[in-house]
């Protein structure tokens, strides 16, 4: 326990010295929320990773690899395909044409691409973002509660509160340059960290094959890379709820401000191996060792969460004692916070640019200098993290069955069907419209929880739409809405003459 303790004390010191470092940085406001553009593609492509991934990979995504067995690989493939369709295809164009309007926000960029002064697009991006950041930040505080938890005997508040306290300190002090300095630090952790683990576990097996037939032995379903149900129709759904996971890569802003931030397009060209290989290894890897804790620890017959706790959230903590010496299980302790804390910040440096440069000031008071907006940026984050916060310590109380791969997921779609379909459309459709734009984001913010508390409840299909969960029918919903209001009500000449220029 004490040496648990002092490595968790010199991961939050080299945080803490990262936020000093990064604060004497902050001169202007676009220093506070994109380091002032200027930051190289190592620190973008792993924060921007770091971020994507969040303490769902170590805790959720090896959780569902001893759940659901080899078709957890779902997963990794469409994790893959959305980084790199993201960092290929989109994020050049979109950093020609915010570096173009000098956006430092994902609504800057929405105004300048339609020509509009209405606000309206604004006003929407912060409701969206200041609820289901919260949703987000809460689920990722519960994450550092049940981390705690596991790892270090705690008491499951006492592990959220401090977790919390940590990340709001350097956020706090250092914004935007500290969140991707830490996000580079905290995203080797968690690439070595998941790396080093089935490795180490693989070399007393005989092979790949010997490890599909122990797998098969538990249950033959888990070497189904189809799915592990009967009704192909569930497996079906099930593969598409795995594999839409990556389309949140795909304009969600907590990832795309990142690509404002970067240096230059030609860091993207370099950037873009550096995030695909990432999200590959660490993927494969983490479902890899939900399976090998399926192998070692369950017998036939035996139900997983009855041996890995609600969700399998325990298989980390497991797997690192079994397999680890003393001092690298508790080296684990800190890459496991590093995976939730990387998401955290980045997602409370974003609400706090929409609720006070995307909504205060650019609405309703222009004059502000950035001096003033830096320091009320540092309260909002306060009060956004502390909401959230209070979410997290009530809903571990109400579902305390609660599974966190999928609580974090839905703090994900959401945010992912109201921007992922508006940032796709705004960069390859010179006909789409800032009522189109405003109607898929409405549709997108709107979905999410009618498929999560709706059709997930609904008497025949309700398991079904439970498989699939909210964030691939919520998308299309958007993207639809999109385009077809976008043809009722077409764009402006200006707007249209926008793309034709990229």
């Amino acid at each position: 326990m004490v040496t648990k303790l002092i490595v968790l004390f010199a991961y939050v010191s080299i945080l803490f010295i990262i936020g000093y470092v990064a604060s004497r940085r902050i001169k202007a406001m676009s220093d506070f929320y994109v380091g002032g553009k200027n930051i190289g593609y190592w620190a973008i492509a792993f924060s921007a990773r770091a971020t994507g991934e969040s303490g769902w990979l170590l805790i959720g995504v090896t959780g569902m690899g001893a759940l659901a067995g080899l078709s957890a690989y779902w997963i990794v493939v469409g994790e893959v395909l959305g980084v790199a369709i993201s960092w290929f295809l989109m994020a050049p164009r979109f950093k020609y044409l915010t570096d173009r309007f000098d956006s430092i926000t994902v609504p800057d960029y929405l105004d300048s691409r339609f020509r509009t002064n209405s606000h309206r697009l604004r006003v929407i991006s912060a409701i969206v973002l200041a609820v289901f950041v919260t949703i987000f930040v809460s689920s990722q505080i519960d994450a550092t509660g049940i981390a705690f938890e596991s790892f270090l005997g705690m008491n499951y508040y006492q592990g959220a509160l401090l977790g919390f306290v940590i990340v709001l300190a350097y956020i706090f002090i250092g914004g935007f340059v500290a969140v991707v300095w830490s996000d580079l630090f905290q995203g080797l952790l968690m690439f070595f960290g998941l790396l080093l683990l089935p490795i180490v576990v693989m070399v007393q097996w005989d092979g790949p094959l010997a490890i599909s037939q122990q797998l098969g032995a538990i249950d033959p379903a888990l070497i189904n890379i189809w799915g592990i149900y009967d009704d192909p129709w569930m497996n079906t759904f099930a593969i598409l709820g795995f594999a839409m996971i990556g389309l949140g890569f795909l304009g969600s802003p907590q990832v795309y401000v990142r690509f404002m931030a970067i240096k230059s397009q030609a860091e993207i060209n370099q950037g873009r191996w550096v995030a695909i290989v990432f999200t590959l290894l660490t993927d494969a890897a983490a479902v890899t060792i939900g399976i090998l804790a399926r192998i070692l620890f369950t017998e036939y017959g035996q139900d997983p969460e009855s041996v890995f706790g609600v969700g399998a959230a325990d298989v980390l903590q497991m797997m690192t004692e079994y397999a680890l010496p003393f001092i690298l299980v508790a080296i684990y302790v800190a890459i496991v916070l590093s995976a939730i804390m990387s998401t955290i910040d980045s997602l409370l440096v974003l609400a706090s640019s929409a609720i006070v440069r995307d909504f205060y000031q650019k609405i309703f008071h222009p004059e502000l200098q950035d001096r003033q907006l830096t320091q009320i940026s540092r309260w909002v984050t306060v009060v956004m993290a502390v909401l959230a916060l209070i979410l997290a310590m009530t809903i571990a109380l109400v579902s305390p069955e609660r599974q966190i791969f999928w609580v974090i997921i839905f703090g994900w779609s959401g945010i992912a069907a109201t921007f992922c379909p508006v940032i796709i459309l705004s960069l390859f459709w010179r006909g789409f419209s800032e009522t189109g734009a405003i109607a898929a984001m409405i549709s997108g913010f709107l979905s999410v929880p009618l498929f999560k508390f709706y059709f997930q409840n609904h008497e025949r299909w309700g398991d079904y739409f439970t498989q699939l969960d909210v964030l691939l029918p919520s998308f299309l919903i958007a993207l639809f809405m999109g385009w077809v209001v976008s043809l009722l009500y077409p764009p402006t000449r200006a707007s249209r003459d926008i793309l034709d220029e990229t």
